[in-house]
């Protein structure tokens, strides 16, 4: 039976949100539990591996949905992607590992980047399961397997935090014990769910096509991870722990913002896949989904300044908050940057452009990593935050150059528009506003009649956007 885009969203919204508050809920205890330094440690250590294990993908994870969404067939498919991430994830923790030898004297850092690194491993090796849920559009399957890893870990850690006893050995437990756990589950789920019998198995000549498949997008893969971050492992090699710790807070905060960016990502690969197949796509359906996207992500960056420092300063008792008001500012100037860029990385991955999607990528990197080394040893984490804003903007140039779609070339005003209208919505409640409880209402007010003033919002979206749903 197809599913519409409403139940798809509905399924993969639930997860999101689940993921995001525990995900929350670990940050907040970890960032208000220990100090500045073992905080920093610990995200950079973080950065680190998910940038590792994000490159041993080789961008294979997203032909996969690609491919399984296209009807190839999902036992084939599967057991390619789990003897790759079985191979290279072996492969990539040996090396760390023989790092023991080399190293005389272990660091910190390299300690905690090998422990960790064993539940990375094992959330590596659960990735082919999500991905082949993703492809099925099994999004309630692939809700249950994502939040396992970070329920156990939010509520060990809220256990941890009751008993008085969190210290970097138990978090580094808690982490390690979280991911075995998430392998197993979705082992299980995906068994259970789909019947699909797990058979792995050495297939040369079709492993072999399936990475010469990939290249293009394991450019973008390598570069993302990069890009992703870069700024991180820059700060916390040539700053110290403690700036990390305050800027990765800032980033934590800015990426969960970007909530209703993740719930519809992931739909549209597939529903994409299949919408370029078609001899005339819905383009009028398209303009509708990216205004819609930037209006909410402008929207979300709006909420997100008026609230920072007196919320923020509140739950963190004054640690997090005012130190990151110019930092979370610029990087929310980022998100609705990352809206169009997602959703014209999906339509031009969709029609197999894999090669202009290497480009711009490669662009987007040393944009940030020029920026990043001239910024941050001046401007330290405003920075890195801004060398990210100059990257996204780079990249959402490219991609706008690039595009052949008629009824999207004006992406650039909606952008513009709704960004100067959420601008003066802010400095106007900062400037006239003073009670915290009054400014919010106030500026998501002011923001709304400025949207219908410049028709960036027009009454008759309601009814398409209800046809939408059915899309």
């Amino acid at each position: 039976m197809k599913k519409n885009l409403a139940q798809n969203i509905s399924a993969n919204a639930l997860q999101l949100v689940v993921n995001q508050v525990l995900g929350l809920g670990i940050f907040y205890i970890l960032s208000t539990s220990i100090n500045k330094n073992d905080f920093g440690q610990i995200n950079l250590a973080l950065a680190i591996l998910l940038s590792a294990f994000n490159i041993l993908s080789l961008g294979i994870d997203q032909l996969v949905i690609k491919k399984i969404a296209s009807g190839d067939s999902v036992q084939h498919t599967l057991s390619l992607y789990i003897f790759h991430v079985l191979l290279a994830g072996a492969v990539f923790y040996g090396l760390l590992l023989s790092g023991r030898t080399f190293l005389p004297h272990q660091t910190d850092i390299y300690n905690i980047v090998l422990l960790i690194g064993i539940g990375k491993l094992m959330m590596f090796f659960s990735s082919p399961f999500k991905q082949a849920a993703s492809g099925l559009e099994r999004f309630k399957l692939l809700a249950y397997m994502s939040v396992i890893s970070n329920l156990v870990r939010c509520l060990s850690l809220m256990v941890f935090a009751l008993l008085h006893i969190i210290n970097l050995h138990n978090i580094i437990i808690v982490f390690i014990v979280g991911d075995v756990i998430e392998l197993l589950v979705c082992i299980y789920l995906f068994k259970t769910a789909t019947k699909e019998k797990l058979i792995v198995k050495w297939d040369k000549a079709n492993y072999v096509k399936l990475i010469l498949e990939s290249l293009p997008q394991s450019g973008v893969v390598v570069i993302t991870s990069a890009l992703a971050r870069f700024d991180w492992i820059f700060i916390g090699f040539t700053l110290s722990a403690i700036k990390l710790a305050e800027y990765s807070f800032a980033y934590k905060i800015f990426e969960i913002a970007t909530l209703p960016m993740l719930v519809i990502a992931p739909l549209l690969i597939p529903r994409f896949t299949k919408l370029f197949k078609q001899e005339s796509p819905h383009n009028d359906h398209l303009k509708l989904v990216i205004r819609m996207e930037i209006i909410i992500a402008v929207s979300t960056a709006l909420v997100l300044n008026v609230c920072w420092a007196p919320l923020v300063d509140f739950i963190t008792a004054g640690k997090y908050g005012a130190v990151n008001v110019s930092t979370i500012f610029l990087l929310s100037l980022c998100m609705p940057l990352l809206y169009v860029n997602n959703f014209l990385w999906t339509i031009y991955f969709a029609k197999s452009q894999l090669k202009m999607i290497l480009n711009s990528f490669i662009i987007t990197l040393l944009v940030n990593v020029a920026g990043d080394i001239i910024l941050i040893p001046i401007y330290k984490n405003e920075g890195a935050a801004f060398a990210f804003l100059l990257a996204c903007l780079a990249q959402t140039i490219f991609y706008l150059k690039k595009n052949t779609i008629t009824e999207l070339n004006a992406i650039w005003q909606y952008l513009l528009i709704c960004t100067s209208c959420a601008l003066f919505s802010g400095f106007a409640t900062r400037y006239f506003i003073a009670n915290t409880f009054i400014a919010l209402p106030f500026a998501v007010l002011l923001y709304c009649v400025l949207l219908l003033i410049t028709t960036q919002l027009k009454l008759a979206d309601k009814k398409r956007i209800q046809m939408l749903f059915n899309w």
